[in-house]
This record gives C-alpha cells, structure tokens and sequence, in this order.
C-alpha cells in the first residue's frame, strides 16, 4: 500500500509556480494579482481564505481580502464583485463559499467575469469543461488529477467510482476522469447497493461529507482509493469519507486525512490564478 502524500506533491507544484509566477511580464502586463471575498465569520471559511493569502505570498501572487460582514445585503456584495471584474489589477476572484444563506450564491458565482474565474464555478467554465475544452478546472479536482498523475496511477480503461455528485466536486471530477479515457460511475445517496458499485471500482473517489462512511468491505483488493472529505470522528477527530485505518489494507494507493487531497485545493487555486492571467494577457 503507497500513501499519495499530497503535502508532498503540493511543495514541489507550488515551487514550479512560483518559477512560473517569476517568469510573467510584470513589466509589461503588470503584477498577477488575486482577490478573494469573504462574507461572514465563518470559522471554516476563515482557516480556508487565511491559507489561500498565505499560499499567494508564498508563490509571489498579490492577494487582497475583502472581508464583508455576515449581514450583508446581496446588492453590496454583487457591487463587490462588479468593482473587482472592472478592476484591472485583479486578474482572479473568488467567492468564498459557503455564503450566508440569506445570499443567493448561484446569482453571486453568475456575476464573476468568467474570465477571472478561478474556482471554475461559472457556468461558461463549466461548460469548456463538459465539452473537454477546460480552461479552469475547479481546484480540488484537478488536485486529484494531479496527484493521480505524479504517481502515475492509470485511469485509461480503469473503472472509476465517484461517491458524491456535488458541482465543486463530484460532477467535475467524473468528468475530468471521464476525459482520461476511465469508465466512470457516479453514486449519490440515493444510489441502491452502492457497496456492489464500490466493490467494482480500480479507483473509488469519495467526497460526500460523511465522516469514514467508505469501510473495508466496500473495497477491492488493489483498489486506488481518493478521499476527499474533510469531517470530525466520535472524538472530534480530523478525519475522511473513508475508514482510513481498515481501507488503506486493501489498497494499492489511498490518500490520508489531513495530508492528502486537502493541500492540493490551494495550490491548484495559486495554478489557476496563473492560468487566467496568462490567458487575459495572450500569453498562452
């Protein structure tokens, strides 16, 4: 059984953008920047946008927080987001989700210029990635990509299981599995003897938000299993969506919690911010 240490591949992909970052025409095109919106306090949200603005200073990509209270109305966050697609110094926006729910956060995602889309969340994004023309994939799926291909995992002709069909997650990962040529399932709450399905996968990636719900028996030996999830066990405990400790001995690779996919969805922003800057300035 190989750990995919996602720590691991996250510094050496961060290292090789920031040499990407070094490399930009700042001179010419001026500095990449990225902003990100945080509406409420949400402890989560808080940790999760602290380590986005760390991990810009790290790769060289200006960041800048616009923090809004929990109470805002809808009207002054979608002027929010208006004033950063009209502003020519930021390249990259993201909306930290989730918004209060007193926020239409559909509407909200809508209004960024897909253009400085780097969480992959409007539709036209969607929709390059659906006709297998992404041009920015949603960040924690192409984290798994990624670690999939640093250890050369084989997806062409694999059966792949997705547990979960969420549209930051679920759905886009089946596609980008789907695009590598792997016979792709998807799975959901509603899905009967979903044990049988799992059972079946080369690859099983599972990403519904239930603290160790894949067990042992819901695995074959050789399996390649993906967590994605990010809960709290019995204890209070930071744990998976997968029984890790009885899983990972039936596996050929399996990713921990914390430790495994979880690095890759900053780094893989820091990529896409590159990404839309290259492609705003014609240098792709």
């Amino acid at each position: 059984m190989q750990i995919i240490d996602g720590k691991l591949v996250s510094q050496e992909t961060r290292k090789d953008i920031a040499a990407q970052v070094a490399a930009l025409p700042v001179d010419k095109c001026g500095p990449i920047g990225l902003a990100v919106i945080l509406v409420g306090d949400n402890p989560a949200s808080q940790v999760y946008v602290r380590n986005k603005i760390n991990g810009c200073a790290e790769v060289g990509i200006k960041s800048t927080l616009i923090h809004l209270p929990a109470d805002s109305a809808f009207d002054e966050v979608m002027t929010t987001i208006k004033n950063l697609n009209a502003d020519p110094d930021v390249n990259g926006i993201l909306l930290q989700l989730p918004v209060p729910k007193h926020l239409d956060e559909a509407a909200l995602l809508r209004a960024i210029d897909p253009a400085k889309d780097v969480d992959g969340c409007h539709y036209v994004q969607k929709g390059k990635l659906w006709i297998g023309e992404p041009e920015v994939i949603p960040c924690t799926p192409y984290g798994v990509m990624k670690l999939l291909d640093y250890y050369n995992i084989e997806l062409q002709g694999k059966n792949a299981v997705v547990v979960g069909r969420s549209n930051l997650v679920g759905k886009p990962l089946a596609q980008l599995l789907l695009d590598r040529n792997a016979t792709v399932t998807i799975c959901h709450s509603r899905t009967r003897d979903l044990g049988e399905i799992t059972r079946r996968a080369d690859i099983v990636c599972v990403a519904i938000g239930v603290a160790k719900f894949l067990k042992a028996d819901m695995v074959k030996d050789g399996a390649v299993v993906i967590d994605v999830g990010m809960d709290r066990d019995e204890n209070g405990k930071l744990c998976g969506d997968v029984d890790f400790a009885n899983v990972a001995e039936k596996c050929s690779y399996i990713t921990p919690v914390p430790g495994g996919v979880g690095p890759m969805t900053v780094t893989m922003l820091l990529q896409n911010t590159v990404k839309v800057y290259k492609v705003q300035h014609g240098l792709n």
